[in-house]
């Protein structure tokens, strides 16, 4: 299937002294697509940032498959009361650094939650340009808002209509006994993939 490449099997048909062989074809190559990765780091996920911070910066630096057209671009972003955009710490080789860095640039870490807010500012300056069209967005957020949950409602449609996927990541959920009642997880579920 695909067009014949015929320069890799004139390669090959050198390699066995101008031997026949088997035809080449041209596939065509995986694109990978963008992730936005948006962690809350305010006060009621101050015990995870760590750990998701490490995880962002683990996703910033993945292994090239060679069947695909290089590594996805990843964005990290963290929320709180404001949105941050940490991808340039993240892109640090060195984890330890790029933490450290991260929290340089994050103003407002282990403070309240407005993912609301957040997420229109996310939607409004880097989401519609492009960032989020055809990504895979992950929030990490345990869903606590403390503005108003039918802003993140709202938002949350916004970005379903714009990214490929929506995946969201509630650390409490593998804890016994936990039930989704949070007005802002409340508000997000119907619009998470």
């Amino acid at each position: 299937r695909g067009d014949v490449d015929a320069a890799r099997t004139l390669r090959q048909m050198l390699k066995r002294m101008g031997e026949p062989g088997e035809v080449a074809w041209r596939r065509p190559a995986q694109r990978p697509r963008r992730v936005v990765l948006l962690l809350d780091v305010s006060g009621s996920m101050s015990s995870y940032a760590d750990a998701l911070l490490r995880l962002a910066h683990r996703f910033s630096h993945p292994k090239v498959d060679s069947r695909t057209r290089g590594a996805p671009r990843v964005e990290v972003f963290t929320v709180g009361t404001r949105l941050t955009r940490v991808t340039r710490a993240m892109r640090m080789r060195d984890p330890e650094r790029a933490i450290v860095a991260a929290g340089e640039t994050v103003p407002d870490w282990s403070g309240g939650t407005r993912l609301g807010e957040t997420l229109r500012m996310f939607l409004d300056r880097w989401g519609q340009r492009g960032l989020a069209r055809g990504a895979v967005v992950v929030v990490f957020s345990d869903g606590w808002e403390r503005g108003d949950a039918g802003l993140l409602g709202e938002q949350m449609r916004r970005l379903h209509a714009l990214a490929h996927r929506v995946v969201w990541v509630n650390p409490h959920v593998g804890k016994h006994g936990y039930l989704p009642v949070q007005q802002g997880i409340v508000a997000a579920l119907p619009y998470v993939d």
